[in-house]
């Protein structure tokens, strides 16, 4: 191919600026495996990337998009094969190494999953790291003793974003029956309830951190936010208790004191969805792909490259709702 479209971020003095552009094989970086792109997605660290110092992009100029799905077009890994279809997801993509944002990829053969059987390229985008990140953070509760059996009182936090949403639905579809989720303004309570969520509560109800350790409400907690929010919630969390966290939207520092881990026995547990060991991946694509597939009903908005502005600020500025996948 001559050349195809992509979004390009470049850095111009003390500005970032990004737009859809026509580039060239050339303008890819290295990797064994050539993918045509069917679909990506926008995730709360593709809108970090566009950003001056968002911390994301480390050279410029770059083509963002942290993950994707499409066909295989050339191989030099005899493991993969001309139209075989994969997803990849994390890894360095969309930061170091050109994304998903484009109509063709590169990537190393060693960041790439075999798309399942019963999931189709547009379905694995609905999921897509935001998805991924959710099973993740489940999968790592339940190891930790969040069991259907026992009825757990468990809270999602950030419920109506991206990783929050496929969580509700996840949660909800495979038979857990008390889960709250937090949210911070009206018209987001009925959305949560929609996705599955038993109870809603406000951000403001969280009031100040004031005990180090409080009333009990929470048996596990799936924090997608971080900051001031999930050290509030810390003093609630009752005995023996977790509290996963995966996202930093609301701050990366963290208040508490020895208490609730030292008298409660509480765990945090970290999330990292970026650099997951490609032989564990395979595993937990599969588990989205069947019993805790939601791609049918999940909240979901498909866009293509040129609309991608109107969405990254809506993510910036909070406003966004469940997934936002990109027809490429």
């Amino acid at each position: 191919m001559d050349s195809f479209k992509a979004i390009v971020v470049k850095e111009n003095e003390d500005q970032v600026n990004y737009g859809v552009e026509n580039v060239n094989l050339i303008s890819l970086s290295t990797g064994e495996v050539l993918i045509k792109v069917e679909y990506s997605s926008i995730n709360y660290k593709d809108m970090l990337a566009v950003q001056k110092n968002g911390g994301v992009i480390r050279n410029y100029p770059m083509i963002p998009g942290i993950d994707l799905s499409g066909t295989i077009v050339q191989s030099s890994d005899n493991r993969y094969t001309e139209g075989q279809k994969v997803v990849v997801t994390g890894f360095k993509m969309g930061m170091s190494h050109t994304g998903g944002f484009a109509e063709y990829a590169r990537v190393p053969s060693n960041w790439i999953v075999p798309l399942p059987d019963n999931l189709t390229q547009k379905d694995a985008m609905v999921f897509g790291t935001a998805g991924f990140t959710a099973a993740l953070s489940i999968m790592t509760l339940e190891k930790n003793g969040m069991d259907i059996n026992n009825n757990p009182r468990i809270l999602v936090t950030g419920s109506t974003g991206g990783v929050g949403s496929i969580a509700l639905q996840i949660l909800s579809k495979i038979g857990y029956k008390e889960i709250s989720a937090l949210v911070r303004k009206e018209h987001q309570e009925e959305v949560a309830k929609s996705l599955g969520a038993t109870d809603v509560i406000f951000a403001s109800e969280l009031g100040e951190q004031k005990k180090p350790l409080d009333k009990q409400r929470y048996d596990f907690v799936l924090d997608t936010v971080g900051g001031e929010v999930a050290s509030r919630l810390i003093p609630h969390i009752a005995y023996g208790g977790s509290m996963s966290m995966c996202g930093n939207a609301g701050g990366i520092k963290l208040t508490s004191t020895v208490l609730p881990f030292i008298l409660r026995g509480i765990n945090l547990l970290g999330i990292d969805s970026v650099n997951v060991p490609i032989h564990k991946r395979g595993y937990i694509w599969e588990k989205i792909a069947n019993e805790w597939n939601i791609s049918k009903t999940s909240l979901v908005n498909e866009i293509t490259l040129n609309e991608l502005p109107d969405i990254i600020e809506a993510v910036k500025n909070g406003q966004h709702l469940g997934r936002t996948i990109i027809k490429i």
